[in-house]
């Protein structure tokens, strides 16, 4: 299982990478793209969109299931993939690079200290 090392993840399996200029990027993990399964559609969120932490921002589906995907920070959507909307299949091959779900502005980049490195995250897999 691919858990990079350079970004910070959840307890309900999203990632999000470090801040460049007040804006992080949000996907989900290997992991979770394995559970889902072939994923056949991408609900993205509104580019414009405010958001707060822990709040339902997007939606995968796969052919098991439809998963709600939560944002770790608040912020603002200032730009989502819209490649998803014709290839959803790329989460699966690739949810940590062309496979990203939406970017979003911070309102605090100090939100961020709560999340799970690469590690705990590895924990967190293993007590579930």
């Amino acid at each position: 299982m691919n858990i990079p090392d350079n970004l910070k993840y959840t307890s309900s399996h999203e990632w999000i990478s470090e801040p460049k200029e007040g804006i992080v990027t949000i996907g989900i993990t290997d992991f979770a793209q394995d559970q889902l399964g072939d994923v056949v559609f991408v609900e993205l969120p509104e580019v414009g969109s405010r958001v707060a932490a822990n709040d339902a921002v997007a939606v995968v589906e796969s052919v098991k299931t439809a998963s709600d995907i939560y944002t770790p920070a608040a912020g603002e959507v200032v730009a989502v993939n819209e490649a998803l909307e014709e290839t959803p299949e790329t989460i699966n091959t690739s949810p940590y690079d062309t496979g990203w779900i939406f970017r979003l502005r911070l309102t605090s980049p100090t939100e961020l200290g709560g999340l799970l490195d690469a590690s705990a995250y590895l924990q967190h897999l293993e007590e579930e």
